[in-house]
């Protein structure tokens, strides 16, 4: 199969100019003015952005939490990904304390075999760090393509690891050429508020928000920078939700030590003022929660300073029957949102079309820079002759209304219900296949394909 692109403007890191792209089986063959060829297909994208297809680093699909799963599996969650513009998520694998890595890789990989629509591949979640796990990190980064490897600092009980965890896992991890990545928060101090607000009646979605201040994901996010550079391992911290937290970062690059930071679009359009709706809160019932105006603007500075990497989404939705599981009890609420259909066309309607970002920076954000730090490029995130034929056919002035009564995912709410965007996916190309057309997906479930990664060094 061949397809020829033509008349579109393409859109990279570094640059913007008119050109057709010339695909052929799987990858792109030719980049040029006016390209004669005799495809099997040619696509007119006048008028529309040609840039590569989005990375989305931080899914959680099908995932057991808190007593239920998270309702998108890897068929309807990688299908609302494609109509959003994303060809690509990194999933995360949750070890089982006592348990061993390989028990829950095959569990995932169960999961996802024979119903991804687009690529895919895994982050391991480390939640007992052990002599036993010490010999399955090589394992995972040598023979299954795994190269980084997350950990809580809280969910204590569950998920958490403590801090000599944290470094015998880092030089194990920096040993064998991966990268650790951070969900940054004091689990101690959240507990000791959480049980506070329930034992005073406070129960309500608001005091979820309450029960994790700021200070919580700064003092974590600075502990595990401090860790990172002791150790010397390549470092990302996850969902970044505030300037406390960014502000750690800016420190440990004073000491010339590079830690890597992703936000999620959520952190950057919505803010607290929603958990003051009484239950409906719960919509927004996520971990970190949403912050303040002035950490969206915080975060938005970041991002063209560089400090700030990538923009993903956390996705981890829920039903409202889900959500109602903490009708009488905020910490009975599954934690996650519904995102992995809008975080291109948010990014792109509230940053590239109100000028907080330029287009070369939304490519880095949402696509090459992820490509970059998890060990995939030039394979992905990327247009140029060789690569996945990954792309993304954009409209940067159609206006549309996101809403549950048309999205992909699979929840009956909307986190975003009745918000106007400007900037629509039209046209989705994964591996050299028509994945989106139409506002109808293409390809069928299997068709996307695990992504073993490279090692990592930590420098982009």
């Amino acid at each position: 199969m061949s397809i020829l692109i033509q008349n579109g403007t393409i859109v990279t890191t570094d640059a913007v100019y008119h050109a057709d792209i010339l695909v052929e089986g799987e990858t792109i063959s030719a980049i040029g003015h006016h390209l004669k060829a005799s495809p099997d297909r040619v696509l007119d994208a006048t008028g529309l952005l040609v840039m590569p297809g989005g990375i989305d680093p931080h899914v959680h699909l099908d995932m057991p939490f808190m007593g239920t799963f998270s309702s998108d599996d890897y068929t309807t969650g990688t299908t609302a990904a494609l109509h959003g513009g994303t060809t690509m998520v990194i999933d995360f694998v949750l070890q089982t304390q006592g348990k061993p890595l390989r028990h829950a890789l095959e569990a995932w990989q169960g999961r996802a075999a024979g119903k991804a629509c687009c690529d895919y591949s895994f982050h391991m979640a480390v939640t007992d760090f052990n002599d036993e796990t010490r010999k399955e990190i090589r394992e995972m980064v040598e023979d299954e393509g795994v190269t980084s490897f997350k950990t809580f600092m809280a969910y204590k009980g569950a998920l958490m690891i403590d801090d000599r965890q944290m470094v015998g896992l880092m030089n194990e991890v920096k040993a064998q050429g991966g990268m650790v990545t951070v969900h940054a928060t004091n689990g101690d101090l959240i507990d000791f508020l959480v049980a506070k607000f329930r034992a005073e009646g406070k129960r309500a979605p608001l005091y979820h928000y309450l029960s994790q201040p700021e200070i919580t994901e700064a003092e974590a996010s600075g502990r595990f920078a401090d860790l990172a550079d002791y150790t010397g391992v390549p470092a990302y911290i996850v969902h970044m939700t505030c300037e406390g937290a960014l502000n750690q970062v800016r420190r440990a690059a004073h000491r010339n030590q590079k830690v890597y930071a992703e936000t999620c679009i959520q952190y950057l359009v919505l803010d607290a003022s929603l958990y003051e709706q009484d239950f409906d809160g719960a919509k927004w019932v996520m971990s970190p929660p949403l912050r303040e105006k002035k950490d969206q603007a915080a975060l938005w500075a970041g991002i063209n300073q560089g400090t700030v990497q990538v923009v993903a989404t956390d996705h981890c939705p829920f039903s409202w029957a889900q959500k109602q599981m903490g009708l009488e009890d905020f910490s009975k609420i599954p934690n996650g949102h519904p995102a992995i259909e809008h975080r291109m066309e948010l990014l792109f309607s509230e940053g590239v079309n109100k000028g907080r970002i330029s287009l070369h920076k939304f490519v880095e954000v949402t696509s090459t820079n992820a490509a970059k730090i998890f060990g995939m490029f030039p394979k992905k995130g990327n247009i140029a002759i060789g690569t996945d034929a990954d792309l993304l056919l954009f409209d940067p002035n159609e206006v549309h209304t996101l809403s549950a009564q048309t999205h992909h995912m699979n929840t009956d709410y909307s986190a975003y219900e009745g918000m106007e965007v400007k900037g629509k996916t039209k046209t989705v190309l994964m591996r050299g296949e028509v994945a989106i057309e139409n506002g109808e997906r293409k390809v069928a479930p299997g068709y996307g394909q695990f992504v073993k990664r490279n090692k990592v060094s930590g420098i982009i």
